[in-house]
Parts: C-alpha cells; sequence; structure tokens
C-alpha cells in the first residue's frame, strides 16, 4: 500500500503465511553474482559460531534503530510496530536457544535481516536503512562488552567477599611467608586471603575505566563516514541506555580495536591475579609445602600412582588466565598501524575477545567455588624449617632495647651463621595491613562501585 510516497507493509490475514525466500547465498551486499566458494569458506571464517552470541545485541540494536527510522519519517508507526513484533520474536527464539545461524549466511546480521523479510515482507528490507554492516556489528559489540564486563564485574566482587571471608576465617592461623621461595617472615592466611581480595579491587579500577571505554553509542556512524539521511543519534544512544555517543563517526570507527585492546588489558589484568592466586594454590597443596588442601571429589588422582591428589581446577586455571594475558598482544598485533576506515581485519578480533569474556567469567565461578572448600591446615612453626621465620622479629626486639639497626642485624646474623639461633614466636604485628591488623572492613570499604 503507498502512504505519502511510501511503500507500507499490508497486515496478513489470520491464515496467511509469510512467504518462504530461499536464503542461499544470503548477504548484505549482494549485489547478483555469486562470490568464489573458497573464497567465502575463507573471509566467512568462524563468524555463524561467533555470532551466536551477539545475536541478541544486534537485535537491541536493531530495535533502537527502527525506532529511530519511525521518528524521522522514514519507516511508518505500522511498519514499526511490525519491525517491533518480528525482532520480539527473534529475541524470544535467541534466549530460547532455537536461533540458528545457517550455513548460507554469513552472519548474524544478515540472517535477521532475512527474517525478518520472510516474517514481514518489504519492511524487513527498510531495517537497514541508513546503517552499515560496520556500525551494525559495532554497536552489537558494545552491547555485548558493555553487559559481560557487568557480569564480570559482579563475579569478582562475588570472589572478593569469598576471599574476605576466608580470611576472617582464618586471620589466626600462621603461614610461613616466603620470598624467592625461601623461608622469609611470618604471614597467616588471613593476610593471604585478604592480599588477593585487595588486589582484586586493582583488577576492578580497570575493569570500571574499559567499561566506560566501552558505554559509547557508535551507531550512525555507518560505514565510518556517516549518513545523509537526518539520523537521530541521540535517540539510539538513550534506546540503548548507553552513556554518551561516539559523536564523531570517524572516531566511532577507529574505536574498534581500541576496545578490544582495553578491554584485553582489564581481563588480563584480572587473569594474571588469578594465575599468580591459583599457582599459591597449587603450590601450597604439594607434600612439600601441605599448607592447603581441597576435598577429594575436588581433585582428581593419577591413573597409576593411587595416593596423588592433582589440583587440575587450578591448573587449567592457570593456564587459562595465561593465555588470556597474551590476548593484548594478539588484538594489537592485529590493529596495529592500520589506516583509517573500515579493514576485514576487524574481523579477527571477535573470535578471541569473546571467547576471553566467557572463559573469565567460568574461570571466577569456578574459582569462587572451588576456594570455599579450601582445608586450611594447623602448620607448626617450631618446625626447625620454619625457624628463621622470626630473625627479622628478633632484631626488632634488640632495636627496641636500644641497640641501632644495623649492629642488631649482625648480631642475629652471627647467630644464624653460628647455628645458635633461638626464635621468639610471640611478636605482635600490630601496624595497619600486618599479620594482627588485616584492616578488613577498610579493604571492604575500599571497594569501588560498579560502572
Amino acid at each position: 500500500m503507498l502512504v505519502d510516497g511510501r511503500v507500507t507493509f499490508q497486515p496478513k490475514t489470520k491464515n496467511q503465511k509469510p512467504k518462504t525466500k530461499n536464503h542461499t547465498n544470503m548477504k548484505l551486499w549482494d549485489k547478483g553474482f555469486s562470490i568464489d566458494k573458497q573464497i567465502e569458506n575463507f573471509t566467512v571464517g568462524n563468524d555463524r559460531e561467533i555470532d551466536i552470541h551477539i545475536a541478541k545485541y544486534d537485535v537491541q540494536a536493531s530495535l533502537a534503530h527502527a525506532i529511530m527510522l519511525e521518528s524521522i519519517g522514514i519507516i511508518t508507526t505500522d511498519e514499526l510496530k511490525d519491525l517491533k513484533r518480528g525482532l520480539q520474536e527473534l529475541a524470544t527464539d535467541i534466549e530460547n536457544g532455537i536461533f540458528v545461524i545457517e550455513p548460507s549466511f554469513e552472519d548474524v546480521h544478515s540472517k535477521i535481516e532475512w527474517e525478518l523479510t520472510n516474517k514481514l515482507g518489504e519492511v524487513g528490507k527498510k531495517i537497514h536503512t541508513a546503517r552499515s554492516r560496520n556500525d551494525q556489528v559495532l554497536v552489537a559489540l558494545q552491547l555485548y562488552y558493555k553487559e559481560n564486563l557487568s557480569i564480570i564485574n559482579d563475579k569478582t566482587k562475588t570472589l572478593f567477599d569469598t576471599l574476605l571471608n576466608l580470611a576472617d576465617t582464618h586471620k589466626e592461623s600462621l603461614l610461613p611467608g616466603y620470598t624467592h621461595l625461601q623461608v622469609a617472615m611470618p604471614s597467616s592466611f588471613g593476610l593471604w586471603f585478604s592480599a588477593y581480595a585487595e588486589l582484586l579491587i586493582d583488577d576492578v579500577y580497570m575493569l570500571n575505566a574499559v567499561s566506560r571505554v566501552v558505554d559509547q553509542n557508535p551507531l550512525g556512524s555507518a560505514a565510518g563516514y556517516g549518513s545523509s539521511f537526518p539520523i537521530d543519534r541521540e535517540l539510539t544512544t538513550k534506546e540503548l541506555e548507553f552513556a554518551t555517543l561516539k559523536y564523531n563517526v570517524v572516531a566511532a570507527q577507529l574505536s574498534r580495536g581500541k576496545s578490544e585492546r582495553s578491554i584485553a588489558s582489564a581481563l588480563g589484568g584480572l587473569c594474571n591475579t588469578m594465575s599468580r592466586f591459583a599457582m599459591d594454590v597449587c603450590l601450597y597443596m604439594s607434600q612439600n609445602f601441605g599448607f592447603i588442601s581441597f576435598p577429594d571429589e575436588l581433585t582428581t588422582g593419577s591413573s597409576i600412582m593411587p595416593h596423588k591428589k592433582n589440583p587440575d581446577v587450578f591448573e587449567l586455571i592457570r593456564g587459562k588466565c595465561n593465555k588470556i594475558q597474551a590476548l593484548h598482544t594478539e588484538m594489537v598485533m592485529i590493529t596495529n598501524n592500520l589506516p583509517t576506515g573500515y579493514h576485514r581485519d576487524f574481523q579477527l578480533l571477535k573470535e578471541n575477545i569473546i571467547a576471553a569474556f566467557e572463559d573469565v567469567k567460568d574461570i571466577l565461578d569456578i574459582f569462587n567455588y572451588s576456594i570455599q572448600q579450601v582445608i586450611v591446615k594447623d602448620i607448626d612453626l617450631n618446625d626447625e624449617k620454619y625457624q628463621y621465620l622470626f630473625t627479622v622479629d628478633s632484631i626488632n626486639n634488640l632495636v627496641v632495647e636500644g641497640m641501632s639497626f644495623r649492629e642488631a642485624y649482625q648480631q642475629i646474623g652471627g647467630q644464624v651463621q653460628a647455628g645458635t639461633y633461638k626464635p621468639d614466636l610471640g611478636k605482635q604485628h600490630s601496624h595497619v595491613g600486618s599479620i594482627h591488623n588485616l584492616s578488613l572492613d577498610k579493604i571492604r570499604e575500599k571497594y569501588p562501585k560498579i560502572m
């Protein structure tokens, strides 16, 4: 039906079914010729599998875009209603896990447009007006990054709370402290658990900073140079609940790659904390240390050594976290020195950055689940191998009695060399952040608000 010079969609009768269109080789850029199959397979890559993760965000962005198109008169109110209905149906399919991207489609974007056209008719073809696949995938990724950074932030807070609770529970349990893997000074399980809790705060600072980087709407930048349509980018920013707009259309496209580098750095920092913690767990579980253990059901055994309780979970956490820390280098190498404008290289960013998000969420869950079940052992600090833990305390005792530090150091050092040193196990460490003053309440207060 023609209204004001525009084609509108005529609603179907109850029993009328949408025309089924053969979607073989459906492409957003289709101009009537077929691309070489070998070329197609190479250029599409793993997009179909990866794009499942961003499908719901493409639907969200398409809805905001449709609302904007109606507001400037590109589509009618009735057409918007139809698009809303079609997009909601797709959103439900995605949520229920029945949305599929067939091999005949390049990516999620071509699949969604085809579905809308198949369901609604000609109006489905209008959804791409005033946008490019460049800003379409960019906004979907920004929405995915934004939401998943928030999820990771929440999971990090859960682990933080777990560690502080463990620190409080085991604050009286002493633990040998090491430097260079040599016995150094007395520590405690409370100090150990709360150390990693406070390190997570630093990681959240970075996650919050990156959240601000991705919380900018790129939709409307089209292929990187805007559109001659009078689009309302402020409206889509509000609809998608972005904090602000990426105003410059070239800057919006240049942000692809920059966002991924920033994310990879933040996730890598969080993974560094967890990797080091996991290493401690593996070390402290070994028989030569024997500081902690876990229930049998959280460990694995050996095929030939019946005594083994292997910390496989924490070894895999360590390995996965180290792998993710390498991601920043990959993001830099893919995007470094690319000139202004879109390049197909950007396609390669999606796979591993999305995989990193999914892995980090899993790692945080399993770390929190496992560490809650840690068994803290009683450690006999009177054991001969720990006697030198207290040499610094002995020096400090002499200093309090009036001796200079250097003289006290030489005296205690001489006793160690002569084999006559006798440790003093009763020294209290009272300053903020020490064994006997963990300041757990201050650490808890310090945790930043989630962006």
